[in-house]
This record gives structure tokens, C-alpha cells and sequence, in this order.
């Protein structure tokens, strides 16, 4: 599957009809975005199961802001509707396919019920 443009207008539904979003803030200036987005179109159309979204930071300044984003590329997964990585800087096809795998086996009901017990939410509680 080819990657999708995050907005501020799409991001919520996104995120809360799929199970895994990764999701690549980057901007046309940067030189390490325009090297990493083979690396993450790549691996949109191996990993099918997964939405790979892209959030240019120029033109969607609000979501990037509250996600923090300091440092492009950045890259953001959620699994479940909850926020579980965010990381700086582009990533190996390897590590970005490993990565992928990590999120794939994390236990949700482990999560949620630590979440719980830190009283924090997930975002679609």
C-alpha cells in the first residue's frame, strides 16, 4: 500500500480506523527526508497491514507541534489508537522492518493496563 498524507483534518479518523499507523513528519528542504522517503514507501508496500502516513511539517505546523517535533524526519507509531514511538532521524529499511515487527507483538492489554495504573488514557478512552 502506497503511504497516505496525514492532515490535521484525516489524522483522527486515521489513527482510530487502523490498527498500526506509522507516521513519517518530514519536509521538502530537508535532506535526510528526501533520503529516508524510499526507505518508508518501501516498506509501506511490504508491511500491507500497516498504514504508513506522512505529515509534511511545512504545511500541518499544528499536528507536528503536538507531537513535539523538533527534528525531521521524525517518525510516530501508533498501535490501537495509542502512541507507543517517537523517534528523530531516518531509519535502516532493517531497523524501519524491525520496528514495524516490535509494534506487531507488543501486548495491548499490557499497555492499557499500565496506562491505567498511570492514569493516563489511551486516545480513544
Amino acid at each position: 500500500m502506497a503511504t497516505v498524507t496525514l492532515t490535521s483534518e484525516n489524522f483522527e479518523s486515521i489513527v482510530s480506523e487502523n490498527d498500526i499507523v506509522i507516521v513519517d513528519f518530514w519536509a521538502s528542504w530537508c535532506g535526510p527526508c528526501k533520503s529516508f522517503a524510499p526507505i518508508f514507501e518501501a516498506a509501506s508496500e511490504k508491511h500491507s497491514d500497516v498504514i504508513f502516513a506522512k505529515v509534511n511539517t511545512e504545511t500541518e505546523r499544528d499536528l507536528a507541534g503536538y507531537f513535539n517535533v523538533r527534528s525531521i524526519p521524525t517518525v510516530v507509531v501508533f498501535r490501537e489508537q495509542v502512541g507507543l514511538f517517537a523517534q528523530p532521524g531516518a531509519l535502516p529499511a532493517a531497523a524501519l522492518d524491525d520496528l514495524v515487527q516490535q509494534v506487531r507483538d507488543v501486548n495491548m492489554d499490557e499497555v492499557r493496563a499500565e496506562l491505567a495504573t498511570e492514569g493516563q488514557k489511551p486516545a480513544d478512552a
